[in-house]
């Protein structure tokens, strides 16, 4: 077959577009996801987020047909994890799950390896967990009012531990620190589970840190309960009382989590994702045990890219100053 040079032009720009089209037909025509996903968590086994990350990894799997692997990136308060997911290849088999650390790092990092607000997919958001103030066995103060009064008496004699810089349980640190107008000494672990034996032990005072780790050692009568940082009660604790009740008002501190893909994700893994997330928080028992744990599922429309985005930019201009003005940084 003979062909004319207009003909001949037209059907080389006809196959180079054909080839280029090809590779985003392929994915899209391809079953996702085809293989085991890997969820990536930035903070130690046996922790708040790696509860819940284990729990929702399973039953986001059932809902996409394939496992979720869990895989802990532990270091420098979770930016290791979020940068390496960060630079993942951008297939939607790589995702990361991260608490508000994800609004702090900006303020907390000088050197921050990646941009919260730039450099991901969005998701959705998890869940929002409460936290607690618990403190030693052996601690005098009886309840939170006389907590409150014998801090302000000791001053820097107390102090508070942490699962490390960036963590959630630092910053409810700061949050009380300020908010009491005491410069308590506080003292980092590497994770919440060491802070917690450390606590236990008698070598802190205090801890902040999320009903999800904290629950199990409050009900087994290991450690002294204070208060909770929400503005009301909570269903699982309901005999105690806030801190805002007690003589701290205002004083609110709640854990959220999220959802994050590489930035570049095809949007229809992100949204098989998004879907996998909305389904696994309707299961029974994953409500139920979260329920448990004293956790809050938010509401469906936080559960989306655009309701975890918005809820980031917020946290994220909340936590700049209070963490600026602190003067507590890393490199």
């Amino acid at each position: 077959m003979t062909f004319l040079p207009w003909r001949r032009r037209a059907l080389t720009l006809a196959l180079g577009a054909a080839a280029l089209a090809a590779p985003a037909l392929s994915w899209a025509q391809a079953a996702f996801p085809s293989k085991p996903l890997t969820l990536v968590v930035p903070f130690s086994a046996g922790g708040p987020t790696d509860v819940v990350s284990r729990l929702l990894g399973a039953a986001m799997g059932r809902h996409l047909g394939q496992s979720v692997v869990v895989e802990n990136r532990v270091g420098a308060g979770g930016t290791l994890a979020a940068a390496s997911v960060a630079r993942a290849q951008p297939d939607g088999y790589t995702f990361l799950i991260h608490h508000n650390g994800m609004g702090t790092a900006p303020a907390l990092y000088r050197k921050l390896p990646y941009k919260p607000l730039a450099d991901f997919e969005y998701i959705g958001q998890v869940l929002d967990v409460p936290m607690t103030l618990v403190g030693r066995k052996d601690l005098p103060a009886r309840d939170g009012k006389a907590l409150l009064a014998y801090l302000k008496a000791q001053g820097d004699k107390t102090n508070i531990a942490h699962a490390g810089l960036g963590a959630v349980s630092h910053l409810c640190s700061m949050l009380l620190r300020q908010a009491l107008g005491v410069d308590m000494t506080t003292v980092p672990y590497q994770g919440t589970a060491p802070a917690m034996n450390a606590l236990m032990g008698g070598q802190v005072d205090l801890l902040c840190d999320q009903t999800t780790s904290t629950t199990p050692f409050i009900k087994a009568g290991s450690v002294k309960l204070y208060g909770v940082t929400t503005a009301q009660r909570l269903k699982t604790l309901p005999d105690t009382p806030t801190l805002a009740e007690q003589g701290l008002p205002g004083f609110q501190v709640v854990v959220w989590h999220g959802l994050y893909a590489p930035k570049g994700t095809p949007a229809a893994a992100v949204q098989r994702l998004t879907a996998a997330l909305q389904a696994a928080l309707k299961e029974p028992a994953v409500v139920a045990r979260l329920h448990e744990l004293g956790a809050v599922i938010p509401a469906e429309d936080k559960q989306t890219p655009a309701g975890l985005r918005d809820w980031l930019a917020e946290e994220t201009h909340r936590y700049g100053p209070l963490i600026q003005a602190a003067g507590q940084f890393a490199d």
